[in-house]
């Protein structure tokens, strides 16, 4: 497992549609693993493959509720309820926040990692992540849905420091 690059704000390949999975072979496997060790690595909630530079609809989130990460290749929303205001960040877009509307609940249809067909119905927190990794599929960032006025910067210490 490897710690890979995540790509940032600027980056033009956060703007592309990402491209099915036809055949989870050992490369997707290692990327898998290596999305979950990255995705830790930085305490995100989840990663899409497009983060770290790789244009396939393969998305890992863990929102630490015991049940482990989820992995998930190929999802699709096929259905939502509800809709409700929420705080969102990304690992791509560094100690940046912003409101956005997301369903309150969702039900998420993929193939897990050995190809078998799962659904995922998620309320909450488990919800706005999937929206949020799939938008990221679909060339779509945080930031082009937040509710205008509402981006916030949070200065760390590290930017302090570097002024």
């Amino acid at each position: 497992m490897a710690i890979r690059n995540l790509r940032f704000e600027k980056d033009e390949i956060l703007k592309k549609r990402s491209r099915e999975v036809e055949n989870i072979d050992e490369k997707i496997q290692i990327l898998i693993d290596d999305m979950l060790e990255t995705m830790y690595k930085f305490n995100g909630v989840g990663l899409s493959a497009v983060q770290v530079g790789i244009l396939k609809r393969v998305i890992v989130i863990d929102i630490d509720d015991g049940t482990g990460p989820k992995i998930l290749i190929n999802p699709k929303i096929v259905k939502t309820k509800g809709e409700h205001e929420v705080e969102e960040g990304c690992l791509s877009f560094p100690n940046q926040y912003a409101k956005l509307l997301r369903p309150k609940e969702v039900t998420v249809e993929a193939l897990d990692r050995h190809g078998k067909k799962i659904t995922i119905k998620a309320k909450e927190l488990l919800a706005q992540a999937l929206c949020h990794e799939i938008d990221h599929l679909d060339g779509v960032v945080f930031v082009d849905k937040m509710i205008p006025g509402t981006l916030e910067h949070v200065e760390t210490q590290e930017d302090i420091k570097n002024k």
